[in-house]
């Protein structure tokens, strides 16, 4: 017995040798740190510019002994995005030791990059949810994404530079002294002056892009650039980490309630479901009882479901909803399906949970404008209702809390994945040939310089969910008094940006936008074609287009629209 002792004591003292590494990113133009989105910034030709995005994948990363070799972390991966302010990522169980250099590259190797994307775990760096990088059908990640808008000589557009492909991974490495004898940070520098700063902007027929095509000049260009512009700052101490006081929330379901289990489709990435709010059979029932329940609502005059209708996706037919009172709303009702996925709720992105989105609604004066205590007492009213929050939490109380959990619970459920689209992917159906070249179109990027002439919509559109999550200005003229995510962060950049809606259903969410200023699918793509205003805000990704627009023909139009309507698969009740 002896021997194993040793062992263990052996390997425990190898492993108290460990340390976690984190790498901090400071993005920095010609030597001076900046945010992103930035202020103007101006390159060496004398161009203002102003960045929106910044973003990357990192990998392979590989510390160098000063004894020879070096110590590979593989399976360890980094995201970075300037906008979210996540830029800093951290390397576990890092062997103690003195290092002579650092390497690592921006972007995946092509195992990875090719790799299902639906295999990573809620929350991981390659999550397509987490990254908002994946391309989806177009195939692999994109390892690095810097956008923004510039001052052209004809008035101020857009650049969107989208490093990918295998031929574009970009490798990084520094020689310096790298001790780590406990948790350490390792501060770098990206200066993106070196990456755009020698060019100058000026294209005016949309090619100020690029998506790394092949035989694409300036996505090599921009590759080696990227590679050259990093720097090593500082190696110190990570500071201790702050303790939390607050205790996690903990679940609140019964101990007696039955799981559920929520089923992944198949190509989709994998959703951070609430931890404190299990779904439960009882839970979700008792959530579709009160979707369809008018007690939520002053004068029980309106459910839920009045204005999320199952047969439209749980959308709206009308431009705005009335509220219980008879009030018009501001926006349109959006639809309700594959919540599981998104990070944020509402047309602004205000609230980060569903059943806070709930709450928000039923209390809304111009909405439900219920009043709590009313919603309880009307609530308890009903014979079934004490004995249904009690199977569902394992007590008759009723509360506007509880009626938000079991909301969010119900909601959840509902999955939208199986329209023509998917099976088409999957083989059991097939796509008409105005269909397949509407497809095609949507998953082209404009680009007629390089001789891509596609309609752009993957962008923000693309992956399994067709919608990035990203709240973004695109392009609406005329001024509702709405400024959008502004209302809620309070900066003068998010004027006019609004979620991403998902593309799912799209054909029986009319009418569209968050204002639903537009009737038909003919409408939207018109605007997309032609119809963008040049507003402050306005999205890289449609800035870049020129003022003409894309000019799709009118075949070219129908056949998107074709395409679109191969996405309907409406969810009906619980389908997860």
């Amino acid at each position: 017995m002896r021997y194993p002792f040793l062992l263990f004591a052996l390997l425990a003292a190898l492993n108290g040798r460990a340390a976690d590494v984190t790498i901090h990113v400071e993005l920095r133009w010609r030597g001076a740190p900046m945010a992103v989105p930035s202020d103007d910034v101006t390159n060496a030709s004398g161009q203002k510019l102003r960045l929106t995005r910044f973003a990357a994948l990192i990998s392979d990363v590989a510390l160098e002994r000063k004894t020879g070799g070096a110590v590979q972390l593989d399976g360890q991966f980094g995201f970075l995005d300037a906008e979210t302010n996540r830029l800093s990522f951290v390397l576990r169980n890092v062997p103690a030791g003195d290092y002579a250099g650092l390497s690592f590259r921006v972007g995946l190797p092509p195992e990875m990059n090719h790799a299902d994307p639906s295999n990573w775990p809620a929350g991981h760096a390659l999550n397509p949810v987490v990254n908002g990088l994946h391309w989806g059908w177009a195939g692999g990640y994109v390892f690095a994404a810097i956008e923004g808008r510039y001052r052209a000589d004809n008035g101020e557009r857009g650049f969107s530079y989208h490093l990918a492909t295998d031929a574009r991974l970009m490798s990084v490495g520094f020689a310096a002294n790298l001790p780590v004898a406990s948790d350490t940070t390792l501060d770098l520098a990206l200066d993106l002056s070196r990456v755009l700063g020698s060019r100058r902007l000026n294209a005016t027929d949309g090619s100020e892009s690029t998506h790394s095509g092949a035989n694409d000049a300036l996505a090599a260009d921009l590759a080696k650039a990227f590679e050259r512009s990093w720097f090593l700052l500082e190696v110190r101490p990570t500071p201790p980490a702050i303790t939390q006081s607050a205790l996690e929330a903990q679940p609140v379901a019964s101990v007696a309630a039955t799981p559920h289990a929520f089923t992944v489709p198949v190509g989709f990435p994998r959703p951070a479901l609430p931890a404190d709010n299990p779904l439960t059979e009882e839970g979700i029932a008792l959530g579709q009882s009160l979707f369809n329940s008018p007690s939520l609502s002053a004068n029980a005059a309106q459910s839920c479901a009045d204005c999320h209708q199952t047969e439209r996706a749980f959308s709206d037919f009308r431009r705005v909803s009335p509220g219980a009172e008879g009030q018009p709303g501001t926006r349109n009702a959006p639809p309700l399906f594959n919540l599981a996925w998104s990070p944020q709720y509402g047309w602004d992105g205000a609230k980060t949970r569903i059943r806070d989105q709930a709450q928000a609604a039923i209390l809304n004066p111009i909405e439900m404008h219920a009043e709590p205590a009313a919603v309880v007492a009307a609530l308890g009213q009903l014979p079934t209702m004490r004995a249904a929050f009690a199977a569902a939490f394992g007590s008759p109380e009723i509360s506007l809390e509880r009626v938000g959990l079991a909301l969010e619970q119900y909601l959840l459920t509902l999955v939208a994945a199986d329209s023509k689209f998917d099976r088409a992917m999957r083989g059991a159906a097939t796509l008409t040939a105005e269909e397949q070249q509407g497809f095609a179109l949507f998953a082209t990027e404009y680009d007629p310089v390089r001789g891509r002439r596609g309609a752009d919509c993957f962008h923000c559109h693309g992956g399994a969910l067709f919608t990035d999550f990203a709240l973004r200005a695109n392009g609406l003229s005329g001024s509702s008094g709405d400024t959008g995510r502004a209302a809620v962060t309070g900066r003068s950049t998010d004027q006019g940006k609004f979620k991403t809606p998902s593309l799912r259903n799209v054909a029986l969410t009319a009418p569209y936008m968050h204002d639903g200023r537009f009737g038909t699918l003919e409408e939207v793509v018109a605007h997309y074609d032609h119809g963008v205003q040049r507003t402050p805000a306005l999205d890289p990704n449609l800035a870049k287009h020129p003022e003409a627009g894309l000019a799709l023909t009118d075949a070219e139009q129908r056949a998107l629209i074709a395409f679109l309507r191969t996405l309907t698969d409406t969810p009906a009740g619980r389908a997860s």
